[in-house]
């Protein structure tokens, strides 16, 4: 009788989001992901008193209702569009060799769930995917602290493969392509504005090799001493997506969003590349968000409204959004590949 052979097991994870958009389900996920050493890299007495008795309390309440923008009949778009790119991602496997599972990073559904269901099928080796496509120690390193964490109390750990980043995938590349062509066809834009997640500067200095990282001109050149800097790799991931449109360098900009807090994040801000634009007279421009690869807050909302309606105020006429990949055929394509590379 033929042994049935072990199959090899993928968890999916992205970020989280709460479970509802009332303000005690998002003040609880705002602690969880807050509360992560790896996010508010602060010691852990202060780190609480700053989430717990100032970010927690006072932040619930509109982030809730800018959730309430975001929210779908299917629910939260970052869980949804993370759920399809499961399935679809299940169909292009082969049924045989892998089992696919799907995360978040804080709440539900959880690493510890996903794991578990990739355990109880006694799966040989797990690959985990982190969706985030630059390396940061707040979200891929999260992930890979917190699936070890877990990992480290099994009586039998099987063999853990992690994606680390996939900023120069040929299909990743190729699925932001796609989406900006199609963008690209419906008007004659100016200026094309590649905004991503920021970070503190503090972050980026701690992982510096050999001080080479000088938050500058440092970044105009992608290699072995900065290949693991975020922002190095955001300005990579700009180059070489406006390299494949066909962008010219001189209508290209890199720019960074979503600061908390009052210590120096990661520059140029979004928001001073807008007022920039409208003192030149931009009219026109397009807006890519490639640190995500699902619609959610901070592509939806802040990008896409609310960055829109201060450019417009400052005189723009323009402000449109590029879509995130969330589960287009050649950005499974690209999950698919990277899985397949590691088997």
């Amino acid at each position: 009788m033929a042994i049935s052979k072990s199959k090899t097991g993928v968890l999916l994870v992205n970020l989280g989001t709460p479970d509802s958009t009332k303000t005690g389900d998002v003040r609880k996920y705002l602690r969880e992901f807050l509360m992560d050493g790896r996010v508010i890299d602060f010691p852990f007495i202060p780190r609480w008193m700053l989430v717990n008795l100032i970010i927690a309390p006072f932040r619930a309440p509109k982030s809730a209702g800018e959730y309430r923008k975001l929210w779908t009949d299917r629910g939260s778009p970052l869980l949804f569009h993370t759920a399809d790119l499961k399935e679809k991602l299940i169909q292009k496997l082969d049924p045989e060799k892998y089992l696919v599972s799907m995360a978040m990073r804080y709440q539900n559904p959880s690493i510890e769930k996903g794991l578990e269901e990739l355990m109880k099928a006694k799966v040989k080796k797990i690959i985990v995917v982190p969706l985030f496509p630059q390396y940061a120690s707040a979200t891929n390193g999260s992930v890979i602290d917190k699936v070890m964490e877990i990992a480290r109390t099994w009586q039998i750990i099987p063999e853990i493969n992690f994606i680390s980043n996939f900023i120069d995938h040929p299909l990743f590349l190729e699925a932001w392509t796609e989406l900006g062509k199609e963008m690209m066809a419906k008007d004659d834009y100016e200026k094309f504005v590649f905004s991503y997640h920021g970070l503190p500067e503090r972050q980026i200095r701690k992982g510096s090799v050999e001080g080479y990282c000088q938050l500058g001109a440092c970044c105009n050149k992608y290699g072995p001493k900065n290949q693991f800097c975020y922002r190095a790799q955001c300005f990579q991931t700009t180059r070489l997506v406006a390299e494949k449109l066909g962008i010219p360098q001189e209508k290209t900009l890199t720019c960074f969003q979503s600061r908390l807090g009052k210590d120096p994040w990661i520059q140029p801000y979004t928001e001073d590349i807008i007022h920039n634009l409208a003192k030149e007279g931009v009219k026109k421009v397009l807006v890519f968000s490639p640190a995500f690869v699902a619609d959610c807050l901070e592509t939806t909302i802040e990008v896409g409204q609310e960055y829109k309606e201060e450019f417009i105020e400052l005189g723009g006429e323009k402000w449109d959004l590029v879509p995130s990949l969330n589960s287009s055929d050649t950005w499974v394509d690209c999950v698919k590949d990277l899985v397949e590379s590691r088997s």
